[in-house]
């Protein structure tokens, strides 16, 4: 069953295929849905792994391809299905490195897999190499500005850039690597370049050529239109007209609202080679510390198994300080789902070539000097069999006139890693993903204590534990959302037996702590070294009269339910 995509990036179709043949491969565990239907007609699939997949328990979230040209995300959240599938055909086998201790922990779990939220944009990227941010459409009424429309303008079947010699122009062509534009200084000698994507010019009035705009042709970010703090488009760059103006990001919010149990939520991009936190608007000192603790272990977690720093969205990865990015997908996971939720930046790009760390993580995208791009044009050459940095052709364009064409196509090296690559980006996110969704809550019940109290009498407790790392409200900053219900147990009687007290019939218990302690909670301090009580186990006792059956439910809309029956007399 394995299909190619730890190899190369899939199509539309063959994304639609693999997925198809899971499903009819394992129809007890795989299950496949269509949570929308794209303006180009295509699905945006939902994968969910698990037997009984109906049934609520405590699940997790991974997406990918939200962004059109980030492509290794589909890849790697198909890589997690595919050890999620491992997971349950072959048991006694190790996957993703994972003891079976955790792997038995991870058969409880359900998943659900959205491989590419944007396959209309995914398709355009493929096919053309054209720049898309998130979806190739754009429906904005006010239009009659000159912009750029990228397309294919030499017929070579590509969009790339094109380059045209101006006396004013930014760029000058390294002397070290010929063909490649780096910043111009105030000594170099000509000629200067301007550089524009491959295209034409809307509402050209034949003199001023405009700025390019990476949404001057495609109107939405998915990545700013997502409910949490969106601020419209004079605010936000790509936040659309309102909320949720895409039929991909409104799907996934209503589907999301609809399944209270996701507590852990993965959205994927590239590329980087880093994780990056909540929170999004406010420095660490504005964190819950429990939450904090929590994505600390994460952290260091992430280290071991990839390498790639952890960074908060707001001290590290803001491209303009204190000014937060609205409508963002993992914050709105974090604050409105109450799941873990982070963004991982795919590929190390910046680590492969041996650049330095920057103060900020996110200056590692921006402050590149002409050293830097010449040391990612020589390692393209190098390691890449040059799939990046390409040839310019000369054309003469029908607005602009003559022109070069070529020079850069980012999607297999700049935008995702090289194929040689991928299979090793997809084991090493598939290992730390797998290794926090096991620490799911896990309620279980106890056996029955059954103590007789007289002729058709009986007292009988059932003690109700977290045996997950997770308390049952999973983050501390969660407890105050209105669906995060505490634990209930309601029991029922068959036959003649019946309840001695009516009062009983409905237990709250509230939540139940998990048995996991991050470093930075407290438990190791050195000058007061003890554990929590028993807060992790509630004990539940009834009364019943009469011979029969007693049934016991217990559980909320976020850890499911979990069941006991005790045959009385």
């Amino acid at each position: 069953m394995r299909a190619p995509f730890r190899e190369r990036y899939l199509t539309y179709d063959e994304l639609t295929e693999t997925l198809h043949a899971w499903q009819r491969a394992y129809p007890d565990f795989v299950r496949l849905e269509s949570l929308t239907t794209t303006p180009e007609g295509r699905a945006v699939w939902l994968l969910t792994l698990g037997p009984e997949p109906d049934r609520t328990r405590p699940a997790a979230w991974v997406d990918g391809n939200m962004h059109a040209s980030e492509l290794a995300g589909s890849s790697v959240a198909l890589a997690i299905a595919e050890d999620v599938i491992r997971l349950h055909t072959h048991p006694d086998e190790p996957v993703a490195g994972l003891p079976a201790r955790v792997r038995e922990t991870l058969r409880t779990v359900l998943f659900h897999v959205l491989p590419r939220m944007s396959p209309d944009g995914a398709e355009a990227v493929l096919r053309t190499g054209r720049f898309v941010r998130s979806v190739p459409r754009d429906e904005r009424p006010y239009r009659q500005h000159p912009r750029w429309v990228a397309h294919d303008v030499d017929g070579d079947g590509l969009a790339l850039l094109m380059r045209q010699q101006d006396p004013t122009g930014e760029l000058v062509e390294s002397r070290a690597v010929p063909g490649l534009l780096v910043p111009r200084e105030p000594d170099d000698e000509g000629p200067y370049y301007k550089l524009y994507p491959e295209g034409h010019i809307e509402n050209f009035d034949g003199r001023s050529i405009p700025s390019p705009h990476f949404l001057s042709d495609n109107e939405l970010d998915l990545n700013r239109s997502f409910p949490r703090d969106w601020r419209p488009e004079h605010e936000q760059v790509g936040a659309g007209p309102h909320p949720m103006a895409a039929p991909e990001s409104r799907a996934v919010v209503e589907w999301a609202s609809r399944h209270p149990n996701v507590f852990l939520w993965l959205n994927l991009h590239t590329f980087g080679g880093v994780l990056i936190r909540p929170l999004g608007d406010a420095p660490d000192t504005k964190m819950d510390p429990a939450d904090l603790a929590l994505f600390r272990q994460i952290e260091r977690w992430a280290t071991e198994t990839l390498g790639y720093p952890t960074v908060s969205g707001y001290e590290e990865f803001l491209y303009e300080p204190e000014k937060p990015l609205r409508g963002d997908l993992s914050e709105w996971a974090y604050h409105h789902r109450g799941a873990i939720s982070w963004v991982t930046e795919l590929w190390d790009l910046f680590e492969r070539v041996g650049l330095e760390r920057k103060k900020r993580f996110v200056d590692r995208y921006t402050h590149l000097s002409r050293e830097d791009l010449e040391r990612i044009a020589r390692w393209d050459a190098a390691e890449n069999a040059g799939r990046v940095f390409r040839p310019w052709k000369p054309f003469e364009h029908p607005q602009i006139g003559p022109v070069e064409i070529g020079g850069l196509d980012p999607r297999v090296g700049i935008w995702n890693p090289p194929y040689e690559r991928l299979d090793e980006v997809c084991r090493g996110q598939s290992a730390l993903f797998l290794r926090v969704a096991a620490l799911a809550p896990r309620l279980v019940l106890g056996p029955p204590r059954i103590q007789p109290l007289g002729p058709g009498a009986w007292r009988i407790e059932i003690d109700v534990e977290n045996h997950g790392y997770l308390p049952t409200h999973v983050l501390a900053s969660a407890r105050k959302l209105p669906w995060n219900e505490p634990l209930a147990a309601f029991a029922r009687t068959e036959g003649p037996a019946r309840l001695a007290s009516v009062a009983e019939a409905r237990q709250d218990i509230g939540h139940l702590d998990g048995w996991g302690r991050p470093p930075g909670d407290g438990l190791t301090a050195v000058h007061l070294y003890r554990s929590r009580g028993t807060t992790g186990r509630r004990t539940l006792a009834y009364t019943v009269e009469g011979r029969g059956l007693l049934h016991v439910r217990v559980g909320s809309c976020r850890t499911g339910h979990v069941e006991a029956r005790v045959e009385l007399g």
